[in-house]
């Protein structure tokens, strides 16, 4: 059948490089897990490369196009085409509190929302990978002290490893985005369970970057600390100095003062 139309408003950019496609399949090492989602498949030319590796891969895609051209392109896909927009769909339907990676050449539009959701599954989500837009990969991937360091990387660090891999350039996709693209890889960390309570930690995280020019001790009025606790060191500082092992700290601290 014919190819599928890119569509604006899905944010739709095909890679047409098939080396980018192949080495994008390959950072994920695959250990610990059976099987692999990719988001957002298009003519799946990534999904042709996760396809000739010993892993069950589905794919989710909402353009009902896209689901067509799979569907007869790739007879391996069989049952495992999920025609559902990612970010509202319950994944458990096909993975069953099951351990699953994701991967995905990832609309640009929606990728910061598609890494909260999956930082909602990373109990079940080992291993993530793929490319995004330049700037919100390295957002991610970014160390503490930075413009670009904020509420992304502190939360996603909090949990996985993250490391920048490779840019890709515009003109390799169809049609050319008007920014370079990166590809990141984040691995769950050994032990990625918090030691605080985790909607708090989530709460302090996204308050104080809200007011990221304040310190931590105007930033964080809302949560009514004591005035014991507002004359901590730590909020002396603005949320872009501290990593997310002084997050957790200072959400420690904010349990203890009994918010």
């Amino acid at each position: 059948m014919e190819k599928v139309k890119a569509k604006k408003h899905l944010g739709q950019h095909f890679l047409k490089d098939e080396s980018i496609a192949k080495d994008i399949a390959d950072t994920l090492n695959l250990v610990g897990y059976e099987d692999v989602l990719e988001i957002g498949p298009g003519m799946g030319v990534l999904t042709k490369y996760m396809l000739d590796k010993p892993i069950n891969t589905y794919v989710i895609e909402i353009d009902d196009e896209s689901v067509t051209y799979l569907d007869a392109n790739y007879p391996k896909l069989k049952d495992r085409i999920i025609s559902k927009d990612f970010l509202k769909y319950d994944i458990n339907e096909v993975f069953a509190g099951k351990q699953f990676a994701i991967i995905g050449n990832f609309p640009y539009n929606i990728s910061t929302q598609i890494v909260f959701k999956a930082l909602e599954y990373r109990n079940q989500i080992p291993e993530f990978a793929g490319m995004f837009q330049k700037e919100v990969a390295e957002r991610i991937c970014e160390k503490k002290g930075t413009k670009a360091y904020g509420i992304l990387s502190v939360l996603v660090q909090a949990f996985y490893d993250a490391e920048y891999l490779f840019t890709v350039d515009e003109n390799v996709f169809n049609p050319p985005p008007k920014v370079k693209s990166g590809v990141l890889r984040l691995r769950r960390k050994e032990d990625f369970s918090l030691p605080c309570g985790e909607k708090l930690f989530f709460n302090v995280v996204k308050t104080a970057f809200q007011q990221r020019r304040k310190t931590l001790r105007n930033s964080l009025k809302s949560l009514n600390l004591s005035d014991n606790l507002k004359e901590d060191e730590l909020l002396n500082l603005r949320p872009e100095q501290l990593d997310y092992t002084e997050f957790i700290a200072l959400t420690q601290k904010i349990e203890a003062d009994g918010v």
